[in-house]
């Protein structure tokens, strides 16, 4: 068995997975699918490579003495409750064994020629200087309205025409409906993709002459989740993501999706409906749930049933699946089937998310403990 779920991007915004645990529903999801395949710990995933991260720490007063990479290190680590850091750590997308792989990938692909450094029209600020895409609009970094065009060399994906930057067999889902809206709307990206952006923090591109950008994040987020699969010794990574998180990277991670026999696919999950947690609570009351069995149904069972309803579960769903929920809970035998539980591994390996809704397999693939969540302090640098 060589599957291994990872979490998609989680931008370091000024958040705590307390205030906004619908953040880490794709965190919660891949940790609780790693456990019922008895993997160890897995790193969670962060992405820092933002452009808000930027204005930040430029804006923060403390700018100069304090490290881009430090204050995006503490964010993170401000996340998580004290004594609840992850066992299997974080990796973020500008790590050294990230940034290392995706070089060596990159310079991979150059020599091959699948990616080309090559002068290439944009427009550029006329105020700062930033990049601001192919075609002239407001600077994201100054706010400056005026730009000029500018011819220079860039990294850059000449896709083929006609070839798709997503297909049916790129998610890990079996028997589930392919998602036709969202192959549909990937491929409405240009046969030309830049993979290269001016920002203050990101892997560098300097190794290959292009002195002042960094790789595309989008780009990065995947290459994480293999660096992270390596560290695993993973053939198939998997990386959570939502639908929307989908379209936005697919097109600038496709060309690194794969790397040597490894293979990323992405297994897609619904948002979870967190934000009112006042009717979450009056719900549980409402149902005499204990403490305990909230934390494991809020943590671990919405995330896992995102999985199964990708298109996102509603508030009015609620109250029916914390009814099954109970039924599964106190159908929850003393000792799990050996047959049942290798039934289920084999499952979650194969992406078969069904297995949720049936109460009798839920029940054998509850935890004995609660789930750990996220701090409730507010993150460095936050107002």
């Amino acid at each position: 068995m060589n599957v291994l779920y990872i979490n998609g991007p989680v931008q370091n915004g000024p958040f705590t997975l307390a205030e906004r645990p619908g953040k880490a529903a794709g965190i919660r999801a891949a940790e609780a699918l790693n456990t019922l395949l008895d993997i160890g710990p897995v790193p969670h995933l962060w992405n820092t490579v933002t452009l808000a991260g930027d204005l930040r720490h430029r804006d923060a007063p403390d700018q100069g003495t304090v490290s881009r990479q430090e204050r995006e290190e503490r964010a993170i680590a401000a996340k998580y409750a004290p004594g609840t850091a992850p066992a299997g750590g974080v990796l973020t997308d500008t790590t050294p064994v990230v940034a290392a792989l995706a070089l060596e990938m990159t310079e991979r692909l150059l020599l091959e020629g699948d990616l080309a450094v090559s002068p290439t029209r944009v427009h550029l600020c006329a105020r700062c200087g930033h990049m601001t895409g192919a075609v002239a609009h407001a600077c994201r970094m100054c706010g400056h309205q005026g730009s000029r065009p500018h011819t220079r060399r860039l990294l850059v994906w000449n896709r083929p025409p006609g070839t798709p930057v997503l297909a049916r067999d790129d998610f890990h889902a079996h028997r589930a409906r392919p998602p036709g809206h969202l192959l549909t709307i990937a491929q409405n990206v240009p046969e030309r993709l830049i993979l290269s952006r001016t920002r203050d923090h990101g892997i560098s591109l300097a190794p290959l002459g292009l002195d002042g950008l960094v790789l595309d994040p989008r780009a990065g987020v995947h290459i994480a989740v293999l660096a992270a699969a390596a560290r695993s010794n993973a053939g198939q990574p998997v990386m959570t993501v939502t639908e929307n998180a989908a379209a936005n990277v697919a097109a600038y991670g496709a060309i690194f999706r794969r790397h040597n026999e490894t293979r990323l696919r992405y297994a897609l999950h619904g948002r979870i409906p967190y934000d009112d947690t006042a009717a979450l609570q009056r719900l549980c009351e409402v149902h005499r749930v204990s403490p305990a069995l909230r934390e494991r149904f809020l943590a671990w069972f919405l995330p896992l049933c995102s999985l199964h309803i990708r298109a996102g579960i509603t508030p009015a769903q609620l109250p029916a699946l914390l009814k099954f929920w109970r039924r599964a809970h106190l159908a929850r035998p003393d000792t799990p089937g050996s047959d049942v539980l290798a039934e289920l591994r084999r499952r979650v390996a194969a992406g078969d998310m069904r297995w949720v809704m049936d109460v009798q397999t839920l029940s054998q693939a509850i935890p004995e403990y609660p789930v750990p969540h996220g701090s409730s302090q507010k993150p460095e640098g936050a107002n």
